[in-house]
């Protein structure tokens, strides 16, 4: 029996892959625990059941932070790591430390943006792995060799940084572990050139595992009998974290998709209730309308079993999901590394990307028709459902952490 302490940030998305990690490696006998800012939102995810250790660092409301909307490219590259992620990795890391003390894990699995992880984990000797859950990070590290002078000024906050709270003289960039990199995709998706170039950046050490895909709590209680077998369903969501910016994008999917109810029906996420009041679950019975759904949440691995089709912000994990399921996409991507993932679906086949800002209604519907009626979208999502499942998904994640906490330090990668 080992012991995995997973130390996760305060995000639904960067969480939610290592669920079923986490599971896997408890019904195979190992002692699992958790590292988070927000020990509510890891047991929300995770089940009450949970074993967390508390760290300091910001609670959010959303996936993705607290960082203006207006923010883009250079500006909100610069806000994520001096204002999030830096100050994410200081708070945590006495947290971290005290709960590797306590619990002694064999294993620190360390999120992509939880620095605090690798750093106090290099610094105290204990193996660590990287839990990637978004592919666009290894795109973003290949990027940066065209990037000198941004590439010397991360360096510089990751050198400080390690200073405050690691090893000083550790080398390890704490985004790529140098003992194992869980990718939760596969080089169908993110490309075969984009796979073997961050292979080599990250030291040979990415196993791509697929989405890791395990039961959530049922938030929603959802209306299954509104769905209308004889057309065709189509799920709009912007997840959690976009809610201050997705009211134009949600109303212009609503009027696309409500101009289309001979053929489709449509379930539109609205968190925020930017569109107007929902109906009580008491008045289901009683609306009018059969066309369009409005839900504040969904319980969407459920609901990707029925749908034809998604539209979304392309996320990393609602794209993962979709195509889990061989649902194409229509992608509309904000910030971060949702361009990045956009790219990878079109590439791929799987899907069509429109302007999030500038999109109309008709242009929306003419992409939500060819994604539903063009057989090409559906076979390339297809084809990466097929990838995906065969990647090995949380009992693949599982197996590869095992090996790290059997490896002695002569057969660990150098």
């Amino acid at each position: 029996m080992s012991g995995f302490l997973f130390v996760v940030p305060p995000l639904v998305g960067h969480i939610n892959p290592t669920v079923g990690v986490a599971a896997e490696l408890t019904a195979r006998g190992h002692r699992v625990a958790w590292a988070s800012a927000d020990p509510g939102l890891v047991r929300r995810l995770a089940g009450n059941e949970a074993v967390v250790f508390p760290c300091a660092g910001p609670v959010l409301t959303g996936e993705d932070g607290v960082r203006p909307a207006e923010l883009r490219g250079p500006e909100a590259l610069k806000f994520l790591w001096e204002r999030f992620l830096v100050p994410l990795a200081e708070a945590m890391a006495p947290g971290v430390r005290a709960a590797i003390g306590e619990f002694g894990p064999d294993v620190v699995v360390a999120d992509q943006q939880a620095f605090a992880g690798g750093l106090v984990a290099e610094r105290l000797r204990v193996p660590w792995a990287t839990s990637s859950t978004t592919s666009a990070e290894f795109t973003f590290a290949e990027a940066l060799a065209g990037m000198p002078k941004v590439a010397d000024w991360l360096a510089t906050l990751l050198h400080e940084l390690r200073g405050r709270i690691g090893d000083p003289s550790g080398t390890a960039d704490p985004r790529f572990s140098p003992h194992l990199v869980l990718a939760f995709s596969t080089p169908e998706l993110v490309g075969s050139g984009i796979g073997s170039g961050a292979e080599a950046g990250a030291g040979g050490r990415i196993r791509w595992v697929g989405p890791s895909m395990a039961t959530r709590p049922d938030s929603a209680d959802f209306p299954w009998t509104w769905l209308d077998p004889a057309r065709a369903t189509v799920l709009v969501t912007l997840g959690t974290a976009n809610t201050d910016v997705g009211a134009r994008f949600l109303a212009e999917c609503r009027d696309a998709l409500r101009s289309r109810a001979d053929r489709v029906q449509a379930v539109i996420v609205d968190p925020a209730n930017v569109l107007g009041a929902q109906a009580d679950l008491d008045d289901l019975n009683d609306m009018d309308d059969k066309d369009v759904l409005i839900r504040s949440s969904v319980p969407q691995l459920p609901l990707l079993e029925r749908v034809d089709a998604v539209v979304c912000h392309a996320g990393h994990n609602t794209v993962c999901e979709a195509l889990w399921h061989g649902v194409p996409l229509v992608v509309a991507p904000i910030r971060d590394d949702q361009p990045v993932v956009a790219g990878q679906v079109v590439d791929a086949g799987a899907g069509i990307r429109v302007r999030f800002g500038r999109v109309t209604a008709p242009k929306l519907g003419a992409a939500i028709d060819a994604v539903l009626h063009e057989p090409g979208y559906r076979a390339a999502a297809g084809r990466i459902r097929t990838a995906f499942r065969a990647a090995g998904g949380a009992r693949a994640a599982a197996a590869h952490l095992e090996e790290l906490a059997g490896a002695t330090p002569s057969k660990e990668a150098p």
